[in-house]
């Protein structure tokens, strides 16, 4: 079958269609074909050669995934044959102290479909059972393949995590990348105010149409936290959202307000940024690290979907043997929502 995949880490240039097996079900997963697949910052990463044990060459990539399941495994009912379904990407143990509190993220086995196993940019893939979840009727696969990385890290960090309520306040980092705009989705079905920031007017246009409150142009004023204080009245935000990693840390330290909460999932500018302890128990400040979602969390967003019209953004379409050009659109830093990668069957 056809997949999208590399043979060595590396460049862009590394991505290639490639002709691998078919997959199988082992015991107790299922195989899908695959309608609809979105990309994510985590695709360059495994790309480039992430940190951890080397991958088995050639390796297919992506995570997101929709589709209908074709083939199940020994221990997988025969009637979830046929069934519309969308893959959230996390793998755990299911039977550690974490994955029995429900907390499958922070299963010692964590690991991501995609990273850890062969990705979704196929025409087909096998999965565990527990990874396919019914795919809401209100969505299309090219929506639904949207939700789960960004949709599901964005909930978290912000429901699970920072436990945002209604009211509160909420900076939102580089608007235009698929958690960012997640958060400021989320944050505004719950009744938050939402700043966002982004270097390109176009983009912030964008954010506001969807219903940010405030939006801050760093390339024009790059004085954000002046920015942000000036907008709050001096007060700081209740909530600071961060995908970016060393280049924002200062900032989120210096605009949160005494008591806040800044939640960290990402760090596409660095994962070192120097920290003035004083400031964290001075200011009382909760720093909060979230990583992916558990089950019980990616069901609440499903239901968000239908029950609250929350529907993930999406940039552009793509055919899957085009996938190296949509990667090259996400690595510019070009799109404004989710790329999606379409497979004809």
């Amino acid at each position: 079958m056809r997949a999208i995949g590399i043979h060595e880490y590396g460049g862009l240039d590394r991505v290639q269609l490639i002709e691998v097996d078919e997959p199988t079900a082992a015991d107790g997963e299922v195989v899908i074909d695959v309608r609809s697949a979105a990309l994510n910052h985590l695709d360059v990463w495994v790309r480039n050669g992430r940190p951890g044990p080397g991958l088995p060459m050639p390796h297919i990539l992506g995570s997101d995934a929709a589709g209908v399941i074709t083939a199940v495994g020994e221990g997988v009912p025969r009637s979830r044959l046929g069934e519309e379904v969308v893959i959230t990407p996390g793998l755990s143990c299911r039977r550690c102290e974490a994955c029995i509190r429900g907390e499958h993220s922070e299963c010692e086995s964590f690991g991501i479909i995609g990273a850890n196993r062969p990705g979704t940019f196929a025409e087909r893939v096998a999965v565990p059972a527990y990874c396919a979840h019914p795919k809401p009727r209100a969505l299309s696969f090219d929506q639904a393949a949207a939700l789960p990385v960004a949709y599901l890290t964005s909930w978290r960090m912000l429901l699970s995590r920072a436990k945002l309520r209604p009211g509160e306040s909420v900076l939102v980092h580089g608007v235009g990348g698929g958690v960012a705009l997640a958060a400021l989705q989320i944050a505004k079905l719950i009744g938050a105010l939402v700043i966002v920031t982004s270097s390109s007017e176009e983009k912030l246009a964008k954010a506001r149409a969807l219903g940010a409150d405030h939006s801050i142009d760093y390339g024009a004023s790059p004085d954000v936290a002046g920015a942000v204080r000036e907008l709050t009245d001096g007060r700081g935000v209740d909530v600071v959202v961060d995908t970016v990693g060393a280049a924002t840390w200062p900032i989120d330290l210096s605009v949160v307000r005494k008591g806040g909460r800044v939640v960290l999932c990402g760090v596409t500018t660095g994962a070192e940024a120097p920290t003035d302890l004083r400031t964290v128990y001075w200011r009382q400040l909760s720093l909060l690290g979230s990583t992916f979602g558990n089950d019980e969390e990616f069901r609440l967003l499903l239901n968000a979907t239908e029950s609250a019209g929350l529907r993930p953004v999406i940039d552009s379409t793509y055919d899957i043997e085009d996938a190296a050009d949509a990667m090259e659109r996400m690595e510019a830093g070009k799109q404004f929502g989710k790329l999606v990668l379409r497979v004809p069957h």
